[in-house]
């Protein structure tokens, strides 16, 4: 395998931090990936398991450490939003516009129905996975369910991204072309449905107070 070409598609700090620190330096890169979604997390997995096809980590720590990583970036959100509180939380959203009580009593009814399945699926949503643990934290969800969802989730996610770098070797990168028509998906029907919010609420002005 032509290592260095193969890495060549990768930001060199995640290169950096997988060559000085090996499995563990993936889980950091991983856990950075949750603070700031922006950051690759697909290039990150693949890279992790061509690595480990190459012999520089063994598979299972490179599987271990990125679910890790996982669940400790989406413990400091969790903390954040626990931190900020269903209070705060309500009083933010007072102030922004066409936001109503109605709508946060229906988001926190929603959330109590389907906060379970949010918290796991929401693991292998690009994007989401990260900001879905700040309506954990401010609902409060059990911590032990929110650990063992996140654990689960985001082991299954990590795992078939490690293996399908370990399995295509110097082609790693092409996993990124699959996800990054996959993140355009999910995020253009989050702005469409964002699009139908507002024109709704234009269209229905005045239902519903504001919490005081």
């Amino acid at each position: 395998m032509d290592v260095s070409s193969a890495e060549s598609s990768a930001p060199g700090w995640i290169n950096s931090l997988m060559d000085t620190l090996g499995a563990p330096g993936a889980g950091i890169a991983v856990a950075l990936e949750n603070l700031f979604p922006p950051l690759p997390s697909e290039v990150i997995l693949p890279l992790a398991g061509f690595a480990a096809a190459t012999g520089r980590m063994d598979l299972l720590d490179a599987v271990l450490w990125t679910t890790l990583g996982s669940v400790v970036g989406a413990l400091a959100l969790y903390g954040v939003g626990a931190l900020l509180g269903r209070d705060r939380t309500v009083a933010i959203a007072a102030r922004l516009p066409l936001v109503k009580a109605t709508d946060i009593e229906r988001t926190e009814a929603w959330f109590a129905r389907h906060g379970t399945k949010a918290v796991f699926f929401g693991r292998m949503i690009p994007v989401f996975r990260s900001l879905i643990s700040v309506p954990a934290g401010i609902e409060r969800m059990p911590l032990p369910v929110f650990l063992g969802l996140t654990t689960l989730g985001s082991g299954l996610w990590n795992t078939a991204f490690v293996l399908a770098g370990y399995a295509l070797g110097d082609n790693w990168s092409e996993v990124t072309g699959y996800v990054d028509a996959y993140a355009k998906v999910v995020l253009a029907s989050a702005l469409a449905a964002i699009v139908l919010f507002v024109t709704l609420r234009l269209l229905r002005p005045g239902r519903g107070a504001r919490r005081g």
